[in-house]
This record gives C-alpha cells, structure tokens and sequence, in this order.
C-alpha cells in the first residue's frame, strides 16, 4: 500500500498529520484508530520505500510512528535517510527489540522516541503529543523574528533591543520609533507620519515632539549622537534608518 489517509473523526478538528509506518495490518490499523479518535489525521505505509515517497511529497507531516522491522527500506535506515536529507520531521521509533542497545541505536540514527512492544495505545498516543509540543515549541524559538541593523538586534516580540548583544533600555515610544525604522529599512519617515504611526492618530501637540524622542533614541544607540549612523536625518523630508 503506497498511501492510505484517515481523516479525524468529525467530532474533533485536525491537531496533526502522523504518518505511520507498519507491515502488521492488525498494528497498523489500531495505532491509526488510536490517533484518528485524537483528532489527528493519519497517513499510512507498509514499507519502507512508500514512507519514504509520502515524507518527500505530503503536503503537510507533524509527526511518524515508524517500526523497525519493515520491507524494503527498514525503519533504522529510513530514519538515516529523512535526517540525511534535512527532514527534521519527529520520530517515534516502536520494536519489538526492547534490549537497551536497540533503542541507542534508534536514538543516534534521529529518532526522537523509542516504544517497545508491546505497548498501550494510550502511551503511544501521549508519547506522540509530548513529541508534537516539544517539535512545536522549537519552531516557535527557531522562528522568533529578529531586525538586525549592525549590531543592533531588535525583538519585537520581547520588547527588547541589543547592542553588542548587550541590553539597552528603551522607553515604549523610543523602542516603536526604532521598531518601525528597523522593519522598514531606508525608508525615509516624515514627523508627520512617525506621529501617526508611534503616537497614533489622536496625538494633539507639536511635532517636534518627534525630533526629541530621536535625539533621546540616539542617545542610547548612536556610538557618537552629534553624527549618527544609525537614525539619520534627511533634510527636508525625515528621518530613516541607515
């Protein structure tokens, strides 16, 4: 069988695609129900070499429950060949080979998780969820957007500014001044249109309340304040980064 996929039963949404990689027909189809009535989708394969084709070409994969024992390609070297091939994919090895040395061998190929069997559907089903939140929490902290400007890193999800990778502190409308400058690189701003966007339609003073808080943010940044590098003027029009 090359592909087979169960939807989620209709009572609970998709939390996840698991692609499960068994030879035994009564195995296979248990671990499928177990994870379907989770609320997960499931791909399945009885080789090794049909794994393989589904992990290159599903158009969404979380998570693979993968036996040993397989034809074709064996689990062992298709978990070789997925990290091989950069695919970060998380693994969840299941055997009947429970001796310590198989699962250190399962492990330093790039499975994420060992399961001997026999094994209890429940534990195979909290083993995959506790894969897919580790899997998860991992492209979060990958993913965190960074503005970088020489060796100023801003997180604008943190609320926070390094220089040096050192911290620098910034007052809220200093930290949005500079959050818009760097997410919009060389553009240049007008006082008018940093009040809008940092103040917010509804300011009602003078606009040079602009040029203070710049002279302030160069201050904490600038290596020299009186010729910045970083928050340069542009005379006539603004301010911009760079």
């Amino acid at each position: 069988m090359l592909l087979t996929e169960l939807a989620p039963s209709d009572a609970k949404s998709t939390v996840g695609c698991v692609l499960v990689v068994e030879d035994e027909v009564i195995i296979q189809d248990a671990i499928a129900l177990a994870l379907r009535e989770e609320g997960y989708s499931v791909l399945l394969a009885e080789d090794g070499y049909s794994a393989l084709q589904i992990a290159k070409t599903a158009a969404r994969l979380d998570l693979v429950v993968l036996d040993v024992m397989l034809p074709s390609i064996n689990g062992l070297d298709l978990c070789r060949i997925l990290r091989h091939e950069a695919n970060n994919v998380p693994v969840l090895m299941i055997s009947a080979r429970g001796n310590e040395s198989d699962q250190i061998t399962g492990l330093e190929v790039g499975a994420d998780d060992y399961l001997t069997k026999p094994f209890g559907m429940r534990e195979l089903v909290a083993r995959c969820r506790a894969l897919l939140r580790r899997s998860r929490r991992e492209f979060v902290a990958t993913n965190i957007t960074v503005y970088k400007f020489g060796d100023i890193a801003l997180y604008p999800d943190e609320c926070r500014v390094t220089i040096k990778e050192a911290e620098v502190n910034l007052s809220p409308k200093e930290f949005r001044l500079l959050d818009l400058f760097m997410s919009h690189p060389r553009r240049v701003w007008s006082r008018e249109q940093l009040l809008e966007k940092v103040w917010g339609e509804d300011f009602v003073g003078d606009s040079k309340t602009v040029d203070v808080h710049i002279r302030w943010l160069r201050e904490k940044i600038e290596f020299d304040p009186s010729d910045p590098k970083h928050i340069v003027t542009v005379r006539g029009f603004g301010y911009r980064l760079g």
